[in-house]
């Protein structure tokens, strides 16, 4: 599915999409180095530190933004549409998701709260227990009944909380039969509400901040937008790295306009911390094989990289084999000295 996803989202004339097409500002190299080294002390003071993100952190990775000078919703207003040349299951994370997972994995970073629906923040590794995805997630089906969730490894093929004709497997109560609850995609439409426990975790993880750092928003959103404010509640401090300027810059405590991976891998330089590389298996131990997972696509994107082939690998591997109902895949240790549990890739 292209990253152009916005062209299935509902036409509200209504609809208010926020300020489009501001001009973006770019600090010198020194106003951003003196801008990442007061965010590496700040982080460094931290106790509590929760992330927001925005669309700003997934552009590198070939995803566009929405109010950008080439934003989806600003081509929109010229009559114009968006020239992507990548699909969703194309996109691989960037610098900056894979920083924050080695921010969480080190215990800097609590929790983060995501406005995005691309589900590189999954794909890089992070925990879904310490992530909200306030929009939903393109590789997300959930179902309606018990509310358990699937991960997949190619996009849902419906949008605006639909069905998409899989039924949940999760077993009952006793144990005894299937859910069979049907299953929705968790992608919002305009003026939908926020899905009840992501919005209820992010607000109280960031009622505990000393710290949020906004990175690639421009908080226009709400309520997505207004939750960073918590912190200041608890005379906390905000953050933004954004390329443009933002409804609260006044309530920043520090502004740093330049790209977010230029920022973060500058950060993580100051705190002295490697980025990690992108590790598919990390993703791949909670993906649930679907029938109609588009499988020769996956086999020829990326087919000599080694995430390419360790996704067909768990594809075809609960595939041919009727018998093996899981396969096995091993993960490093992470925080705390706690090594994540053995994951499988789950047949349907």
């Amino acid at each position: 599915m292209s990253v152009n996803y916005a062209a299935g989202l509902s036409n509200f004339p209504h609809i208010h999409k926020g300020n489009l097409g501001l001009p973006e500002i770019f600090d010198s190299p020194d106003v951003l180095q003196k801008g990442i080294d007061q965010l590496v002390h700040l982080i460094k003071q931290s106790k509590y530190m929760v992330v927001h993100t925005g669309a700003g952190i997934s552009t590198s990775a070939g995803i566009p933004d929405f109010r950008g000078p080439n934003g989806v919703w600003t081509l929109e207003a010229k009559g114009k549409s968006p020239k992507v040349s990548i699909d969703f299951d194309e996109a691989v994370p960037t610098k900056t998701h894979m920083s924050i997972l080695a921010l969480k994995q080190h215990g800097i970073v609590k929790y983060v709260v995501s406005q995005n629906i691309d589900g590189l923040h999954l794909r890089s590794g992070l925990p879904r227990s310490h992530l909200s995805e306030l929009h939903g997630n393109m590789f997300v089906e959930k179902c309606e009944k018990c509310q358990h969730e699937y991960y997949r490894c190619t996009p849902v093929k419906t949008m605006k909380e639909q069905r998409t004709g899989n039924l949940c497997q999760q077993k009952g109560k006793r144990g005894l039969s299937n859910c069979r609850g049907k299953l929705r995609d968790t992608i919002l439409d305009w003026e939908a509400s926020l899905p009840p426990n992501d919005l209820s975790r992010a607000e109280n993880e960031t009622k505990k901040s000393d710290l949020s750092l906004c990175l690639g928003t421009t908080l226009q959103i709400v309520p997505s937008g207004k939750i960073p404010l918590l912190t200041i509640k608890n005379n906390g401090k905000i953050v933004i790295v954004n390329l443009q300027k933002t409804k609260y810059d006044k309530k920043a405590s520090l502004l740093i306009h330049s790209y977010v991976d230029d920022v973060m891998q500058g950060v993580m330089k100051g705190l002295g911390l490697d980025i990690p590389e992108y590790n598919i298996n990390l993703y791949l131990g909670i993906v649930t094989y679907f029938p109609d997972d588009n499988i020769s696509k996956i086999k020829s994107q990326n087919s000599n990289e080694s995430k390419g082939k360790l996704i067909v690998y768990a594809i075809e591997k609960v595939k041919d084999d009727p018998d093996e109902k899981n396969l096995t895949l091993n993960y490093p240790k992470v925080e705390n000295n706690e090594e994540i549990a053995v994951k499988k890739v789950k047949k349907f």
